[in-house]
């Protein structure tokens, strides 16, 4: 058995917001090998009406990265997992309604407060026990709704991006359970749309699918031609950090994880939603994940930041780059500003760098002068902000955390686990930088049989990928730069200042 298993071959297509691909899983019955055989930018498109994702072309990239890995011999299946809350409308016919519009497209500017007037936040966060950001599907829907869009009165399906390419590669029609739950429309108690909500905002309920778990089999797989291929379709935790979280070798139940890329989404792995008033207050997710678990979880700014500062120098964005830069952070004199990543300004900032130095200055802070000062405000800040999250877990579900698993593109920067080991006062545990296509892959070896669980897959990925771990450090400048972080929020420190240089000598040995 063990000899056929090495043989089988599967895809994991990933979409993130600066670029996709799509990588090759190979299992020998011990190990798991990735193999990147496709990347490709994406790109989005401004139009008069609206900034939009280029669909098209992503599906054309997507049955590039196919066609490539077929290359390299027949696939056993494949899975497709990419970012959440944007979507597609379909017609009766199922032909597309026009390009997905992007989630930083201001079309849901007032979504929020226009949402609480006719259904109050308690009551929103009751029924789906989601964080309000206005990206969420729920906001997006609402001002189709409010502007009469044409669009969503002849729509017959709402699919989710990777429902929509799910959509194009099988003929099959359905939302995966971790994408649904992030739209803010779906119910995690019943399990279910929350049409009740739905209703009374004017959001036509009929074009909500049925939602379908992770690891199930979609179809086979169909070409251009719409023709029948051998490769089986899986639904893997469609939501990128579903995967991510699901591909994180968690040390013990009481971990806690740092997804990171354009986002970082800091959180814990929970059996059941924890949908409360504290949870509410904090502005705390319940999304759903793969085995049957959620992720209790905050979404934070993350390297969108650092892509900012990149994108205002006019560099291409490669590898090379982001380490030229994070050296450049390294020599930087330390704390000489504090920001908070998740602050307005940042989210569609044309002009990152002019945005930091704007907020440092209206702060009463020096501004970063340079690149290198930049990033290091920025690193900082979301250390910083993600010690302030790891914190308010531990209040909310009575666990102390005492491991950090930073996964994605952020694990690769050494500068910044190292900063949020210091800040938070706990070891972290980096890697694999490729979690999200690790999680993908590990749903499709459960879905053919081949492993038996979410638990004997993350094994099978800490064997495959060790982590790195960074200890603490005790440096008092971060506690100080804590308290500044929570004076610039507007929450007071708490009594015990000594609390983080405690947490590190326990953490350390010493």
């Amino acid at each position: 058995m063990a000899s056929v298993r090495a043989a089988e071959r599967y895809v994991a297509v990933d979409l993130g917001a600066e670029s996709g691909r799509a990588l090759v899983g190979t299992y020998d019955g011990d190990h798991l090998a990735v193999e990147e055989v496709h990347r490709f930018a994406n790109r989005p498109v401004r139009l008069p009406s609206a900034l939009h994702w280029d669909i098209l072309a992503l599906l054309a990239e997507v049955r590039a990265g196919i066609a490539a890995a077929e290359r390299r011999g027949a696939l056993t299946s494949l899975a497709v997992d990419a970012w959440g809350v944007d979507f597609g409308l379909l017609d009766a016919r199922g032909a597309l309604l026009g390009n997905p519009v992007h989630y930083r497209d201001a079309r849901t500017d007032g979504m929020l407060e226009a949402a609480f007037a006719v259904v109050p936040r308690e009551e929103i966060f009751e029924q789906t026990g989601i964080q309000f950001l206005p990206i969420n599907s729920l906001y997006q829907l609402l001002a189709l709704v409010r502007a009469d869009d044409p669009a969503l009165r002849v729509a017959s399906t709402l699919l989710t991006i990777p429902d929509l390419l799910n959509y194009w590669l099988t003929g099959e029609k359905a939302c995966e359970f971790t994408n649904a739950t992030t739209t803010q429309c779906f119910n995690p108690r019943t399990r279910a749309w929350a049409t009740g909500l739905l209703r009374r905002l004017g959001i036509p309920e009929h074009v909500l699918p049925q939602v379908l778990p992770p690891g199930g089999t979609l179809g086979s797989l169909r070409d251009e031609a719409c023709a029948r291929r051998s490769t089986r379709v899986v639904l893997p935790g469609s939501h990128d950090t579903a995967s991510a979280v699901a591909g994180t070798p968690l040390r013990d139940a009481d971990a806690a994880y740092i997804s990171s890329g354009t986002w970082f989404l800091v959180g814990v792995e929970v059996r059941e939603p924890i949908i409360t008033p504290q949870t509410l207050a904090l502005n705390l997710t319940n999304e759903g994940g793969v085995g049957n678990t959620f992720r209790l979880l905050r979404n934070v700014m993350g390297l969108w930041l650092v892509q900012g500062i990149r994108r205002g120098l006019g560099r291409p964005g490669s590898a090379a780059d982001y380490a030229e830069l994070t050296r450049a952070a390294a020599a930087a004199p330390p704390f000489a500003a504090v920001i908070d990543p998740d602050a307005a300004p940042f989210f569609r900032a044309d002009d990152m760098a002019q945005a930091i130095r704007d907020f440092c200055i209206s702060a009463g802070q020096p501004p970063p002068d340079g690149p290198g000062a930049l990033v290091r405000v920025a690193l900082e800040a979301l250390a910083l902000r993600s010690r302030w999250v790891i914190e308010h877990l531990e209040e909310v579900t009575g666990r102390a955390i005492r491991t950090i698993h930073i996964v994605g593109g952020g694990a690769r920067n050494r500068l910044l686990c190292q900063m949020t080991a210091d800040a938070t006062g706990r070891p972290v545990l980096a890697g694999p930088i490729e979690s999200t296509a690790l999680g993908n892959l590990i749903v499709q070896l459960m879905a053919a049989g081949t492993i038996a669980s979410l638990g004997e897959g993350r094994e099978l990925v800490a064997r495959s990928v060790p982590p790195q771990e960074f200890l603490p450090a005790a440096d008092p400048r971060w506690q100080d730069a804590y308290g500044r972080f929570q004076a610039l929020i507007g929450e007071a420190p708490p009594p015990d200042a000594n609390l983080t240089a405690d947490r590190i000598a326990i953490n350390t040995g010493g």
